[in-house]
């Protein structure tokens, strides 16, 4: 009974050391990654409608002691929302090519983060029997998220919100990715 208790005892001092021990590749250096998740399209017209999204990613990290800074591009495709309003069906896709600023602080292989940078985003929306149009413009975007650092592997978990000032009003993203840091 006593060796099971002193087996289960080392068990959870093992899993705290590896959790609260600083991840080994902590270097700066540059770093590639893609995600996959959810995009919620929502305007003043009551469009709210979700759809599939993608994301692929590069940029430079600066490992300090405590924290890390970064700065990331990207490029994400939303998807298009569709609802209907009355008899007419509209649709709304859009994308975006993004610069963030990211700033993280790592607790051994988990890790939390936030990100601040703009949007240079494109909406092309549609309505049926009315026609389309496209419209593009530069707005704020700004996120968080969590990560497990694996070595060089990371795997992220992030929630992107894109203040967009003309129709919609905004686009949010929950996202799950990888990045690789080398």
């Amino acid at each position: 009974m006593k060796f099971s208790r002193f087996v289960k005892s080392c068990s959870v001092a093992t899993l705290a050391t590896l959790l609260l021990t600083p991840a080994a590749f902590a270097d700066s250096g540059f770093m590639i990654g893609a995600s996959i998740g959810e995009s919620n399209v929502s305007d003043e017209l009551n469009l709210d409608d979700d759809d599939v999204a993608y994301k692929v990613m590069f940029g430079y990290v600066f490992d300090l002691p405590a924290v890390d800074f970064g700065l990331e591009l990207a490029y994400i495709d939303f998807g298009a929302g569709q609802d209907n309003l009355g008899p007419v069906a509209t649709k709304v896709d859009a994308t975006a090519l993004t610069g963030f600023g990211t700033v993280g602080v790592d607790f051994g292989l988990f890790g939390i983060f936030g990100k601040v940078g703009y949007a240079s985003w494109d909406l092309k929306a549609s309505a049926s029997g009315l026609g389309s149009a496209s419209i593009d413009g530069t707005d704020l975007a700004y996120g968080l998220g969590m990560r497990l650092n694996f070595s060089s592997v990371e795997v992220r978990l992030e929630y992107e919100q894109f203040d967009i000032d003309d129709a919609p009003n905004e686009i949010d993203l929950l996202a799950l990715g990888v990045v690789w840091r080398f």
